[in-house]
């Protein structure tokens, strides 16, 4: 088998590997591009992109069952929904953006898209099983791995004999399901439990810790709680599920609760959304030394090189936050440091990011609990989406703004913004977090009316 010499290997072309390969190739670099799936990775193929087109459909149901409350009367009955037009509406968004990806791989000289699974057989050197059958050796001095996670299987008693989906086919449906059994209270579950609930299933959320989203600040969890409540969705916390099994028409979930008690959920679906796992085991990381942590995860430094130097991991298949953007940043700071002499490192880059439930949870920066493990002295504003005008011209009052401040230098140390649009109105505070500003700028600034950011003048007005 004769071996093919590049001056770049990527091995995935998820948020991190496509823009790198332009950027190499663009630098004159030979870059060969390895996919074993489909290109656009996650985000585009069953994360961000899909996800989100599903939700707008929830949204449009959901507003359209509220149109009496603003006076628009959408009757005779109730709404329904063709859940197999929805899912084809996404099919048809996610194939849009992955087709931009693939014709622009096409096109672009210096890059070499090779569709297989690629494993190390070196520090430096990888065989590729082809999609089309053969294998393909090849080689080169600079490696990056941007292969990503894939939904996690918890080891739970009979769940591998039952039908269950998870973040991925749970997309695929083509009727909605009556009642929708999720095991889960992090983003994803939330996400899809509010979406399906909007589509008419009976929704019930399973979630092994004492509250939802354990890692943000007790309030938040609490409210966001409520209003999923409100919303007919069922949260049940301190259970963890011991036993799984196929039924009559559906599945039944055994849980071990706080108290030491058994309690059984029937559903007819079954949606495990319980965390990611990295793409890490097929790939021959032994054979090329590469560090992997307890969890599988390809342990880097700050300017992501692995333990073998001139190899690199990006975005999800590292750990830490795994959100897009952080995928896309990654990209950038390799990109900055390899071609341009640049210094860029992870370590004092934001974080931001948003849950896209209705509404949103806009997250940056420090909760107030991690400011108090800090040992910083805060101070803490907060105002409810009752008191801001233009969330109640629109009837979206649920939620509330907080925002967490250094009590000595004014400066904002982080934020949640659980309200409509809430991801847009955290970017500002994040912007403004990273021009140093006090807050008293955000406060005192003239910002246009009737807007959602000009909430900010009040949000701050509290702190005097």
């Amino acid at each position: 088998m004769a071996e093919a010499s590049y001056d770049a290997i990527i091995i995935g072309v998820g948020q991190a590997g496509n823009p790198l390969a332009s950027a190499l190739a663009k630098a004159g670099k030979r870059v060969a591009l390895i996919e074993r799936d489909a290109v656009g990775g996650t985000c585009i193929n069953w994360g961000c992109t899909p996800t989100k087109t599903m939700i707008a459909s929830a949204r449009v149901a959901y507003l359209a069952g509220r149109g009496a409350d603003f006076g628009v009367e959408t009757g005779p009955g109730p709404v329904s929904i063709d859940l197999s037009q929805v899912r084809r509406r996404k099919r048809d968004v996610v194939e849009g953006f992955r087709s931009s990806i693939e014709n622009k791989f096409e096109t672009s000289d210096g890059i070499s898209l090779i569709c297989g699974d690629a494993k190390f057989t070196g520090p430096k050197s990888l065989e590729i099983a082809l999609r089309g059958g053969g294998t393909q050796a090849v080689t080169a001095p600079l490696v990056f791995i941007n292969t990503g996670a894939r939904p996690s299987v918890p080891p739970i008693d009979g769940l591998d004999q039952t039908d269950y989906l998870d973040s991925t086919s749970v997309m695929e449906l083509d009727a909605v399901p009556g009642q929708l059994l999720i095991l889960g209270g992090g983003y994803i579950a939330l996400e899809f439990g509010q979406m399906f609930r909007r589509f008419g299933s009976q929704v019930t959320v399973v979630e092994r810790s004492a509250r939802i989203l354990e890692r943000e600040d007790p309030d938040v969890a609490e409210e966001l709680a409520k209003i999923l409540a409100e919303d007919g969705i069922e949260i049940v916390t301190e259970a963890n599920a011991t036993r799984a099994a196929s039924s009559r028409g559906g599945v039944t979930l055994t849980l071990r609760m706080s108290d030491g008690g058994e309690k059984t959920l029937t559903g007819s679906h079954l949606l495990v959304a319980v965390g990611r796992t990295p793409n890490t085991d097929a790939l021959g990381l032994e054979a090329a030394g590469i560090a992997k942590d307890d969890h599988g995860y390809v342990t880097v430094t700050d300017t992501l090189e692995t333990s073998v130097p001139g190899v690199y991991a990006l975005g999800d298949v590292k750990g830490g936050p795994q959100f897009t953007h952080i995928s896309y940043d990654d990209y950038r700071i390799v990109e900055a440091n390899l071609l341009h002499g640049g210094h860029r490192t992870v370590s004092d880059r934001p974080v931001p990011y948003t849950v896209f439930t209705d509404p949103q949870l806009g997250r940056v920066g420090m909760t107030e609990a991690e400011a108090a493990s800090a040992g910083r002295a805060v101070r803490v504003a907060k105002l409810p989406m009752t008191s801001v005008a233009r969330a109640i011209e629109t009837d979206e009052t649920r939620g509330f703004m907080k925002a967490i401040v250094d009590a000595d230098t004014r400066q904002i140390l982080g934020a949640a913004i659980l309200a409509v649009d809430g991801g847009e109105v955290m970017a500002v505070l994040e912007v403004a977090m990273l021009g140093k500003l006090p807050y008293t700028a955000l406060r005192d600034a003239v910002l246009a009316h009737p807007t959602l950011a000009e909430s900010l003048n009040n949000l701050f007005m509290t702190l005097g």
